[in-house]
């Protein structure tokens, strides 16, 4: 008896252990998939924690298009005035993309999305500050404006959106950005005083309102009710930045060539020109009409605002259309997919690469020279002269020439609202003997260190010109001499040059 009861024991504990088992397994608390493990010869207890081996995620062009739209409901968290203990904040440089918009074109025989560009706080997305930044923008005209500036919207006010009209959720992109900056280099760093000067920021913006609009909205963000008489707003007549400096007929030729490996790409693209054929048949139109009328940029328009896609407006009746007369998520994925396939094949190609040096030398030039400017006169009791808070608000073939320039190609098309920053640093302070004798020596430069951030990330280690560097070093910043040596000579060693006139005015084959 006293046997059967142990066996009956024995079955109970063993079923429990089983079930306890099935659950850890379920639960994916212990792995169910066998794993390769290297195991030393001795009999070491240490447990080996399983390497899972998995492939990377295929290309998703609808996800990718979800980041593209950069959605301001969703909180991201930027690494902008993040330093090692002791350094100082000199500088920050700041370029923009506008932010969401209306589209550029219209898709032929279809209705334009349905968005009313009358910014309001009671409607969403919106911001704390959206209240304060519409009243304050009444206030403009004590501002003093560059060019034909002062006569452009300083809010967008169309109750139905105008052709490339910004929206209230590229207002709040940008309200947000400058929010976000303002955290950073103001409440932890200091950058800019209550008392700030007008030779302290820089604002600078393409002819365009919805880039206007955008800088405003991310000035008011970083200085929430500014003040308007010390601000001076500048025009730049090219979208490139360049100043006095566009005179450059190698990247003109650069470009041309670079767009036209795009067109060959479009057209043996099987797929992509059998989609054109089927939405050109679905709205009743040529498909060289439709084709001309870039149909993904009002597509991403719906897309990002979450509106159904297009039907044609000849097909649709009083009841919803048939399915056939509407333009699909299918037809957006293949376009999609062949401009991720087109940035590709373009850094392999090069030839954009080559044009990107050029076109953003100029700026890139203008940056540098201001950065050196400041960390020099940081080492006289005078302080600086220059601004140290810079922001130019620009397109996207504003800045993915500026991403391509500084090597940083895979950080993809610049989304809406995209910003790039430069921040400029002083390392730690040595003694004041020391100091006296490397001013003397010249040596100042060899204390001053740069950070370059994109849309929040640290990818300063991923440029051209501070690849090398070992960022485990004594010095765990990139010197900033890297960048003044990068953009005076090294980015033009891709198109054999050692200068910006010699590379713009040589022959190109």
């Amino acid at each position: 008896m006293l046997a059967r009861s142990r066996f009956m024991l024995v079955l109970v504990v063993g079923a429990l252990l089983a079930v306890l088992s099935f659950s850890l397994q379920y639960l994916h608390l212990i792995p169910t998939n066998p794993v390769a493990e290297q195991r030393s010869l001795g009999k070491s207890r240490k447990r080996v924690n399983p390497v899972l081996h998995t492939d990377a995620p295929a290309p998703d062009p609808i996800r990718d298009t979800h980041q593209y739209c950069n959605y301001p409901s969703l909180t991201k968290h930027g690494w902008e005035g993040h330093s090692p203990a002791d350094y100082r904040l000199l500088s920050v440089q700041v370029m923009i993309r506008h932010g969401d918009r209306f589209p550029l074109y219209s898709i032929p025989k279809t209705k334009k999305p349905a968005i009313d560009c009358v910014l309001s706080d009671k409607r969403k997305p919106s911001h704390p500050l959206l209240a304060s930044f519409i009243s304050h923008m009444a206030l403009g005209g004590r501002g003093q404006w560059d060019a034909s500036l002062g006569s452009l919207p300083r809010l967008p006010n169309h109750s139905t959106c105008e052709m490339g009209e910004l929206t209230q959720t590229g207002v709040v992109q940008h309200l947000k950005n400058g929010d976000h900056l303002r955290q950073a280099y103001i409440k932890r760093h200091n950058l800019l005083t209550a008392d700030w000067s007008p030779r302290q920021l820089w604002v600078e913006t393409t002819g365009k309102s919805r880039t206007l609009q955008s800088g405003l909205a991310f000035l008011f963000g970083f200085l929430p009710r500014f003040d308007w008489s010390r601000l001076t707003v500048r025009q730049q007549w090219s979208t490139l930045f360049c100043g006095s400096s566009c005179d450059c007929p190698a990247r003109n030729r650069y470009l041309d060539q670079e767009q036209r490996r795009q067109y060959r790409q479009r057209t043996a693209d099987t797929e992509l020109e059998c989609t054109y054929v089927a939405m050109a048949k679905t709205l009743g139109v040529a498909t060289k009409i439709l084709r001309a009328a870039n149909p993904v940029d009002a597509l991403l328009c719906h897309f990002c605002h979450g509106l159904p896609f297009p039907c044609s407006s000849t097909q649709t009746t009083l009841n919803a259309p048939d399915e056939g007369a509407c333009l699909t998520l299918q037809h957006f994925a293949v376009i999609r997919r062949q401009q991720k396939d087109d940035e590709l094949e373009r850094r392999e190609a090069g030839l954009y690469r080559r044009y990107a040096v050029l076109a953003a030398h100029p700026y890139l030039n203008r940056t540098a020279m201001r950065l050196e400017r400041i960390a020099r006169e940081s080492q006289t009791r005078r302080g600086t002269e220059e601004a140290v808070f810079a922001l130019a608000s620009g397109h996207d073939v504003t800045m993915a020439p500026l991403l391509s320039a500084l090597g940083l190609e895979r950080a993809g098309f610049p989304k809406f609202a995209a910003r790039l920053v430069f921040e400029l640093w002083n390392g730690p302070e040595a003694k004041d003997k020391e100091r006296k004798s490397d001013r003397k020596r010249g040596k100042w430069l060899e204390d001053m260190f740069i950070r370059v951030l994109y849309n929040g990330e640290d990818l300063t280690f991923d440029t051209a010109f501070c690849r090398d560097h070992n960022r485990h070093s004594a010095q765990p910043l990139c010197p900033l001499g890297n960048f003044l040596s990068f953009v005076r000579k090294d980015m033009f060693n891709i198109v054999n040059a050692t200068s910006y006139q010699q590379a713009c005015h040589q022959i190109v084959l």
